[in-house]
């Protein structure tokens, strides 16, 4: 939600790089987020815990990275041209969904947290929470941001992957296990950041809904919808 905020700076930042693309079509960056996204998630899954694996992990997050700076240009250059439309926004929508599944099950299927049933129940509540902000658009028209956003989530993705590069390049020893259910999965930036996501996803929802419940309903006062059985007059 706080990165959410820094769209209009985000926006001024990259000015010039607007400029550099000129009358470029928004679905070019859109689709080629996609591909460069997908293989960062795949270097990440195969990383083994030596340094060649830690290579992999910095790979990884450098992609994940320019994935993410593609994404937040397709939007803002779609409006610069005046190229917006309502299938570059479900595009868009569709696959940073994608591309939110695949970093999350790549994480927890990787040598760092091994445990692909958490990655699933992870990826569950995420795309839960990211449905509920998706469906109060279709719904009332207005996009719901709050709770545990993507930015929040990628960027700290992308800080818990370098760290657990460094850490293997660096010999920093292992900070245990966690306890109860998860005794076998070892506590580490990314095993962390999959928690906290988790636990994210269903705040998010939570909160989502709140607003949705509250939000719609008043629409509904304002402005109820017609209802098949209702004769004309009484409407």
């Amino acid at each position: 939600m706080a990165l959410e905020r820094l769209r209009l700076q985000w926006e001024k930042f990259f000015e010039p790089v607007f400029k550099i693309l000129g009358d470029t079509h928004p679905a070019v960056i859109t689709w080629a987020a996609l591909p460069i996204g997908i293989i960062g998630g795949i270097a990440i899954a195969f990383a083994p815990k030596d340094e060649f694996g830690a290579t992999l992990l910095l790979v990884g997050a450098f992609l994940i990275g320019i994935s993410t700076i593609l994404d937040g240009l397709d939007g803002p250059l779609a409006r610069r041209n005046g190229m917006v439309t309502r299938w570059g926004d479900y595009l868009d929508h569709t696959f940073d969904r994608l591309l939110d599944g695949t970093w999350i099950v790549c994480i927890a299927v990787s040598p760092f947290v091994g445990d692909i049933s958490f990655g699933l129940v992870v990826a569950w509540f995420t795309l839960l929470g990211s449905y509920m902000g998706t469906q109060a658009q279709a719904v009332a028209g207005t996009r719901n941001y709050r709770g545990f956003g993507r930015a929040d989530r990628t960027i700290m993705s992308i800080i818990a992957l370098i760290l657990s590069g460094l850490f293997i390049f660096f010999d920093v020893a292992s900070f245990g296990h966690f306890p109860g259910i998860f005794d076998h999965i070892e506590i580490s930036p990314m095993s962390i950041v999959l928690l906290i996501s988790g636990i994210g996803g269903i705040y998010t929802f939570l909160i989502r809904f709140i607003q949705a419940n509250n939000g719609i309903k008043e629409i509904d006062r304002n402005d109820p919808l017609p209802q098949p059985n209702q004769k004309k007059s009484e409407q």
